[in-house]
This record gives structure tokens, sequence and C-alpha cells, in this order.
């Protein structure tokens, strides 16, 4: 039976009585209780006079529905865009800006001689020039504020948007927004003290879906708070969508500012004026939406912002609220999947949104948002200043403050986050051997993963009583049979993973609260792989912690790790984490500490072992196919002769790659061959010095690569192919080592030959085709076809 700590209660009346506003930060949590929040609106085929009275309420504005009584600073009155837009114009920051510009084209205009026969010298007709420049500077930022600041101007608006896009979300995610009772009790507390006080709430969310905009602000709004104004890239503002969602609360900013010193201070002086005012601000903290599902290493810019604005004391403090929104299902999994795969992002239109609209009529499940209790960023910004040492640059000591307010946040999230049913059945089906998985086995299998997730701090969806054979069955609906098949006709129902790409986003929803177990269960299995009986198998605890450390490091970028305690000691609690689930046991022989699988987990045929190498190899495929890419990038030539590469193009070329040797069985992983993954692993490459990556914003290729010259693969002197050897070939055998080793492949030279003959060949190509697009096909060039054609031999 599954169960949490919770009641089961679901709010659908017209009041929120139950929200105790007395609670404060010091109390202790009572129950956590998982409530619906939003009801469902009668639909008007079913009962067209409920429908309309329903209706009839919203345009009345009769209760809660009026949106009038708000906790927090007024907000959709005719009058507050001027008011916003004038705070913005009136910010010193602003206006010093506009003149050092204007002083700055003064003096450029008269160095080229542009000012024509006027006497500028005189101090009067200067600042006349001045005057006329700041005036023309003025109307350009008056326009871009006019294109960014939101326009919340209509209580009428806002009643209809509200129960519009509760219509729309609720018959998509037909069992409703969930939250618990405990914090939204806790945050309408904390928001009625920061209104008192002016403080702004700053809501900080993981960002999955397009949906993260519109469940958060339907929350506020049920919940009376000011709605934030929330942080988002001009790429949604497209005709009449980004108008109606602008007069709903949404700022528009470029997704690149490139290096536009005007355009900087205005969005600096925007969020100034709205944090020195008390409203409420949302930004996604991970920047762009995760397409893995994972959570992404934090994005700074708009962070930055927020930080500089109270660490400069331009706002005295505000209030930082890290939120989790989960999903049963995602509306845009699938085409992630097709951007994963190589195929280009699709701009957002009006077409694409209205044809997208049609999920109305689907099925997916609920929607759980979480809150972490909010928290000072004045006092976090003191503590970390009283860490840091007082002779340290003041830039700095900025970005390591800005760097540890990310990861905290991000750390809040994965405190608060739920794990839901479908994430349940995906890691589960992802994570046993076999073809498929009988329906017995698969709620046993999610009930052990429901004790796991509660024993490592996490928190598993409320389910209301239902029984976990009940939980799975609606976890399966929601999923649908394009990503778990059922095989009819058997003993029992057996399931198997139709489309195990898109299943693998549900799964990276878990591997969060596992990967220090997955990554000590991978640098055990070098040693398991090579069989020959427990005494073969197991690994000195030195050994073992340098193949953590060596993991850790590969995957920093990939995932979010524990800070603090220092690698040995996090070692140490997961060690002692898996010797009290008996999946591992220590022993000792002539005093050196030996790590080895338990006796228990053998004799259960190691599935417990399993299900965390199943969590990440995934991802060490895909390390592991970056690497190989890479001995590709090797020069035909010496290395004063290599050209540097486009990066964009090394990353398609590794995909081509990856494709190539999963259909050929030499790689296990489909979802290896993802984008994120591969950018990651380049990602680190580049940090660890093994490619030398250029930026030049000249260059028309983008960024381009090329191997660092201590990295690149060694050749025979007389043939000119590449030896088994060298700096990059061992870091790549490193990797492998951990690699799942299934029937369809095995570890040897003849694969090792195969796969090193094929990436050879695509790096030929490749090179060819930048020789040619760098010098032309008339054109000399350092290395000749004959040299190129010199690398595949093999």
């Amino acid at each position: 039976m599954l169960t949490d700590s919770g009641r089961p209660l679901d709010l659908v009346g017209t009041d929120l009585d139950y929200l105790d506003s007395s609670r404060t930060a010091n109390k202790p949590e009572p129950d956590n209780i998982d409530r619906g929040l939003v009801e469902h609106f009668t639909r008007f085929r079913v009962n067209p006079f409920a429908a309309l009275h329903e209706a009839s309420m919203f345009v009345s504005g009769t209760g809660w529905r009026g949106y009038n009584d708000v906790i927090g600073q007024r907000v959709f009155y005719a009058e507050y865009t001027a008011k916003i837009k004038k705070l913005v114009m009136a910010s010193p920051r602003l206006q010093q800006r506009l003149h050092e510009l204007a002083d700055q084209r003064l003096k450029v205009e008269e160095k080229e001689g542009l000012l024509g026969n006027e006497p500028y010298n005189d101090e009067q007709n200067r600042r006349k020039r001045m005057d006329e420049i700041e005036t023309s500077l003025s109307e350009v930022v008056e326009t871009m504020t006019d294109k960014m600041i939101c326009k919340m101007e209509s209580n009428g608006f806002i009643r209809g948007a509200y129960y519009l896009c509760t219509q729309l979300l609720t018959r998509a995610y037909h069992q409703g927004i969930h939250v618990s009772d405990y914090e939204v009790g806790l945050l309408r507390s904390i928001a009625e003290q920061a209104a008192k006080e002016k403080k702004s709430l700053v809501f900080l969310p993981c960002h999955k879906s397009h949906v993260d905009y519109v469940s958060l602000q339907i929350i506020c709004y049920r919940l009376g708070i000011t709605l934030p104004i929330v942080v988002a890239g001009d790429n949604l503002n497209f005709p009449l969508v980004g108008s109606f969602l602008q007069h709903a609360g949404a700022m528009w900013i470029r997704r690149s500012f490139d290096g536009d010193a005007l355009y900087t201070t205005l969005v600096q002086s925007y969020i100034d004026a709205l944090l020195q005012n008390g409203y409420n601000l949302e930004c996604f903290i991970e920047g762009g939406r995760s397409r893995t599902g994972k959570l992404l290493p934090p994005k700074f810019g708009i962070l930055g912002f927020i930080l500089d604005s109270v660490l400069s004391g331009r706002v005295d403090d505000c209030l930082i609220c890290p939120v989790s929104t989960q999903y049963d299902k995602v509306i845009e999994v699938g085409s992630y999947v097709s951007e994963l795969l190589g195929q280009p992002k699709a701009k957002e239109n009006l077409s694409d949104f209205l044809s997208a609209s049609s999920v109305v009529s689907l099925k997916l499940g609920r929607v759980d948002v979480r809150f972490h209790q909010p928290w000072s960023l004045r006092s976090f910004i003191d503590q970390q200043q009283a860490r840091l040492p007082s002779n340290e640059p003041v830039a700095s000591k900025r970005t390591r403050i800005l760097r540890t307010m990310g990861y905290r946040v991000l750390a809040n999230i994965n405190a608060v986050s739920v794990v839901m049913p479908t994430a349940l059945v995906g890691t589960v089906l992802l994570t046993l051997r076999g073809r498929g998985v009988g329906k017995s086995e698969l709620v046993r299998r999610v009930d052990w993963l429901c004790a796991r997730v509660n024993a490592k701090g996490g928190r598993v969806a409320h389910f209301h009583g239902l029984s976990t054979e009940a939980v799975v069955d609606r976890a399966l609906d929601v999923l649908g049979a394009e990503l778990v098949g059922v095989v009819e006709g058997l003993a029992e129902p057996t399931m198997y993973a139709v489309d195990r790409f898109e299943l693998s986003f549900y799964r990276n929803m878990t591997i969060h609260l596992f990967i220090a177990e997955a990554l000590v269960a991978a640098a055990l299995y070098t040693k398991v792989k090579q069989g020959g009986g427990p005494a073969n198998q197991k690994m000195s605890k030195d050994e073992l912690l340098a193949y953590v450390s060596f993991l850790s490091q590969l995957f920093r970028g990939e995932f979010i790790f524990e800070v603090g305690m220092g690698l040995a000691v996090n070692l140490e609690n997961t060690l002692k984490t898996l010797q009290a689930e008996d999946v591992v046991q220590t022993t000792c022989t002539d005093g050196v500490k030996y790590i080895e699988l338990a006796d228990a987990e053998r004799q259960r045929g190691r599935e417990n072992f399993d299900f965390y190498c199943f969590l990440i190899w995934p991802f060490i495929e895909a390390a592991w196919l970056g690497a190989v890419s890479l001995i590709g990038l090797a020069p035909p030539t010496e290395p004063s002769s290599s050209i540097w590469i486009s990066l964009a193009k090394t990353q398609n070329n590794a995909q081509l790659l990856g494709k190539t040797l999963y259909h050929q069985g030499d790689l296990s992983y489909f979802e290896a061959v993802n984008k994120e993954a591969l950018r990651n692993a380049y990602a680190r490459f580049s940090e660890e010095g093994i490619i030398l990556v250029a930026k030049g914003k000249e260059s028309k290729k983008g960024a381009t690569i090329q191997l660092s010259q201590e990295w690149i693969p060694q050749r025979d002197a007389n043939t000119g192919e590449i030896t088994l050897g060298g700096r990059l070939w061992e870091f790549t055998e490193r990797i492998a080592a951990c690699r799942r080793e299934g029937k369809n492949r095995r570890d040897g030279a003849t694969v090792s030959t195969r796969v090193l003959r094929l990436t050879m060949r695509l790096g030929e190509q490749l090179l060819k085709e930048e020789i040619a697009s760098t010098y032309g096909a008339d054109n000399p060039n350092p290395i000749t076809s004959k040299q190129v054609q010199r690398r595949s031999r093999l």
C-alpha cells in the first residue's frame, strides 16, 4: 500500500478557510495535507445552466474571483503601466547610463567632424547637443520599456484569463493542480508579513513546460496573493498570444543582450523598480525548459540582476521562494525528443499554439506544485560575505555568492519536489533487465522504489489511499500505449517500454535522489563485469574513491551534487546507505578495506545494484560517445597544421556516430545520442583542457574547437594510422570500463577497431568540409587531400 504523511482532502469550495494564516516559520510542520487546489468547472454541454452560472460569478467578481483584496501590492488597475514606466524612467542608474552614452556619442561626433560648423566648443551649444542626444536615447528607451514591461491594467481581464486558463488546464490535466496545505498556508502567512514590510516575493521555479507559467499564476490568483511579474523570453512574444501574456503578467526580455549596455541597464532598472516597491517576481532558475527531465544548472543572468539589486543596497531585501512543479505527463516531451535527436527547435508561432490547444482533450494526469519556505536574500548575502576573505576582490565575491545562491535554489527545489506515479513507473521499466515485466513484479518494484524515495528524504505524490496497483494503473493510463505497451494473452499482463527515449524523461525526474549510489555502483561495476566469482569482483576502498571522484568530475555539469561535506564524507555516507540495503558489504584483507556485492544482493539476482547501474549507464554511454568522437578530430599531420572545426558540426558528427553505433550494436542506449548529454560532455572536455574552444563573435561558424596538443592521439610513423594509446585513448577507456556489457556488445579489440575506423572516417569527412568552407576549393591550404585520406586506413 502506498502512503505518505498527508490525509486525502480536496478543496473544491469557494473560500480558503483551511489556510491558517497564523502559522509561522518557527512552528513545526503538521501533517502535509495534499489538496487539489483548483476545482473543475462544469462543462456547458453537460449542464449549460451551471456552466453559465460559474462564468457569471467571474464576470461579476463574486468572492475570491474578484481578485480585489490581494496580499501584496495592488495590480490590475488602469494606471499601473504608466506608474511602472515612470518609476523605470526615473531610475538614477538609467539616467546616468543615458548621460554616459550621450557624452560618448558627442565625443565621437567631435572627433570625426560630424558637428558641421557649429561652434560646439561653446559650453552652451555642447549642452544643447547633449540634450538632443539624451532626448533621442530616452525615446529609444521608452520604446524598449513599452515592449518589455508587463501591463497589468484590467481586473476584468485577469478574471477572464483565470477562468479561461483554468478551463483549459483542468481539461488537459484532468486530475487538477495539487499543492501542500502546510506550504501554501505558510506562503500566505509570509506573504502577508512581506506586504506589510513592502518586500517582494521572488519565485524561482524549475522549468519543464510552458504550463509552468500558467500553474503558478493560477495558484497565486486562487490564494489571493499578488501575481508575480514573470520574466519571459521574447520568443514567446508573437501576435495575440504575446499581448495576452503581457497583460497577464509577462515581462519580455531578449534571449541575448549581446553586450548592449543600455538594454542591460534598462533591465536592471526595471527589476530595481519592482523590488523597491514590493512587487512579486518570477524567474525560471534554469533559464530555458529542461528537455531531459532533470534539473539543469542555474542560469545567472536575471538571478544576477536580483542579487545586484540587494547587494548594491538599492533594494533593502526580498524573499526568495524556490518552487518545484512536477507533472504526470509533460505536454512538450514529444517535441523535446525531436530536438534532442537533432531536429532544429521550431520557432513559436500562433499556428503551433492553436494546434497545441488540442491537448485539452487529453488526460495528462495532474500537476504538483511545491513551495520551499521563502528565505531572506539580505540574510543570505550577509552570511556569505562573513565566510569570504575580507581581502577578496569585490567581483570575485559577487561571483561566488551568485553561484552559491543558484545552487542553493536548486537544492531547495530538489528538497520539496515530489515523485509522480509516471516517474515511478518509468524509472522501474527502464531499470529492469529483460524485454518486459509482469504486472505483479512492476507493482512490487514500484513499492520498493517508493520506500527508497522516502528513505532518501524525497517525497512521493499523495495517492489518497489508493493501492499501489491502482496507482500503477493510473500511471500507465496517463503514459499511454505510445510509451508503455502491454502484451496480453500471457500468464499475466506484461508491460514493456515502447519509446525508451521519451520514457527516460520521466526516469530522470528521480535520478537526483540516487546519483551518489549510482556512481558507486558504476565504479564497482568495473570489477563486477569481469566475472570470476566474488573474490575477483571486489574493489579496494581507495580505488573506489578514485573512480567515484573521476565519475563525479565527469558528470559535474550533468547532475546537481550535494555540496559542503566533501567527496570522502559523501562516499562514506553512501556506502553506509548501500550496506544498510544489503547491496554492498565491506571486507578487510591484510589491512586493506574492500567493497564488494553483499551476499544478500547476489542471492536476489543483483536487482538493486542493477537498478543504480541502469540509472547512470545512459549518461556513461553519452560521455564515452563524446570522447570517442574526439579521436576523429586528430589532425592528419603535425599539430601546427591543424585547423579549427565548428563545435556545432562536431557535435552533430558525434550524434551521427552514436546513431550508427547504436544500430550496429556498439551502443547500448539510444538516449546517449541526445544533444543535451553530448553538449554537457563537450563542456566538461573543455574544462578539463582536452579541447580548446574559440568563441569569436566575428566567426561565421560560431564556436570552433580543436584538440589540445597534449591530447592529440599518436600516429604510426610509417602508416599514419592512429595507435591505441595516449592520454585521450586512456581517458576514453576509463569511461568505457563502466559501460554496461550486454549480449549485443562485448568489449574487445574487434569492437574497438570497428568503432575507431568509423569515427576516423566521419572525422575525415568533417575535416574535408571544414577545409572547403575555410579555404575554398581553389585556394591552397596547409592540409592536402592526400594527407587527409591517410587518417582512415584502419
